[in-house]
């Protein structure tokens, strides 16, 4: 890992590294945006995730102590409609019983990920697997059918401790990982007709 996550254990990290995909398996986790060093804003979340190609995995913990959060295929790009992107590839995670464990898709549906200006949303059907707000402060999880998950934090509304996103670069013992990507462009606004 590039850094300290202030969320994940040893053992959580193993666990998440394990089910990812064989795109992301044994490359080196990048933090590309946290709270506790980028502010809180879930529009610097979207234009720091577009900082490396291939699959994100965005990890939020409530105050209760519960970790959580999903796998996204690609950086993320907030659409002006509500339009859900991603593939089965996505999944949503918690530890809120105390043992890790992964909500794979179940093919009820294809509400993988929604991104918009307004918050970031994983799942649909019933509720949303897990909703988080523009100002990363505040956010909810439920039963939803894309998924087939329960609660993924320790209440229903929870106010968030942390959100980081983390990327996943291919290194070698000849490329420094700082070279390996850059800060990306400034991401367009998007305006409602």
């Amino acid at each position: 890992m590039s850094d300290e996550s202030s969320l994940m254990s040893e053992t959580l990290c193993g666990f998440l590294h394990s089910a990812l995909p064989t795109l992301a398996k044994g490359r080196q986790w990048v933090l590309l945006y946290s709270t506790q060093k980028h502010g809180m804003s879930l529009l610097t979340l979207y234009r720091r995730s577009a900082m490396l190609p291939g699959p994100c995995l965005l990890v939020g913990g409530d105050r209760q102590g519960a970790v959580f959060g999903g796998l996204m295929n690609a950086p993320l790009q907030p659409s002006p409609k509500k339009k859900y992107q991603g593939t089965s590839e996505s999944f949503v995670f918690t530890n809120v019983t105390g043992h890790p464990y992964i909500f794979r898709p179940t093919g009820l549906n294809r509400y993988f990920v929604l991104c918009t200006t307004e918050a970031l949303a994983f799942g649909g059907g019933g509720h949303f697997a897990l909703h988080i707000d523009a100002e990363l402060l505040n956010g909810s999880s439920g039963a939803c059918e894309t998924y087939g998950n329960c609660c993924l934090a320790q209440t229903e509304e929870f106010i968030l401790k942390d959100v980081e996103l983390w990327g996943f670069v291919h290194t070698s013992r000849y490329t420094p990982s700082y070279a390996l990507f850059k800060e990306p462009e400034e991401v367009p606004s998007f305006r409602s007709c």
